[in-house]
Parts: structure tokens; sequence; C-alpha cells
């Protein structure tokens, strides 16, 4: 596996990132604002992630998403461990990422990363998406906020 930054004439998968982020009006604005990388694995696309400064110093990462037959095979973790080196070696001091409180996987991974709970955005997927979402049985409400120190 291969993980390189999209290219400008490249469309982006967005099938891969509405998975992550079911609202396209997001995607397509941070899109705007951020780095998109992908994961290839003979030549096909296997997985995303978009970087995008927030602060000075601060990096978010945003939109980690995995193509479903491939989950369980370490992807989603070697693309947050990419998008912490790069973070590193561009001298940005903390990064950031936000999930859901009913992304009980997501949540794992990131802390397995070194990621640290730092706050929750209560009822924020109430108040940003018109749909209802849910995973593993649960109402996706809250915003977990995570940060690592770099």
């Amino acid at each position: 596996m291969k993980v390189r930054k999209l290219n400008q004439d490249e469309r982006p998968p967005m099938d891969l990132l509405l998975l992550a982020d079911p609202s396209q009006e997001n995607v397509e604005e941070y899109m705007e604002r951020g780095e998109c990388f992908v994961a290839e694995d003979n030549k096909q696309v296997i997985g995303v992630y978009v970087l995008l400064p927030t602060r000075p110093h601060t990096i978010e990462l945003v939109n980690v998403a995995v193509v479903e037959e491939e989950h369980g095979k370490g992807i989603g973790k070697q693309l947050v461990r990419h998008a912490i080196e790069l973070a590193k070696k561009r001298r940005f001091k903390t990064i950031e990422i936000g999930t859901g409180n009913s992304s009980i996987g997501q949540l794992a991974l990131y802390q397995k990363c070194g990621f640290r709970i730092v706050g929750v955005d209560k009822d924020f997927f109430i108040r940003h998406y018109s749909e209802e979402i849910f995973e593993n049985g649960i109402q996706c409400r809250d915003m977990i906020r995570l940060s690592q120190d770099l």
C-alpha cells in the first residue's frame, strides 16, 4: 500500500469521503481548504484522509475512510500514522481529530494512535446534519474531540 497526495487534476474519491461524512456540502467545503491523501493498493484507491490547517501550529485530520471490504486490515491505522508523521514534518505542534459518539471503532483507533479526548461538542450532529445518523445501534449526536501534541 502506498499513501500519496491527491493530484490537482484528479477527482477526489467522493464515495469514500462520503463514508466518513455523509454531508457532500461539508466534504466539498473542507476539500477546498485542505489537502487530500489517498491510499492505493494495485492502483486502486482503498483509503483517504484530509489534512486541514485550523489555527497557527494546529492541523486537523478529517475524513479518514477505508473501503468497506478492506476494514480490519490496519489501513485506517496506517493512514492516521501517515497524517501524524506528515504533520510533524511540517512542524505543526498539535493535530486534532473529531468523531461521533457512536463511532466506537474510530474512538479506539484514534486513542491507540496517541490521541486523547479533550472535549465533547454536545449535539453537534443534531445541529449540523439534517438526517439522523446511527452507528452501532447508537444515535450519533455528539462530536468527540481528540488531540495529540506533536
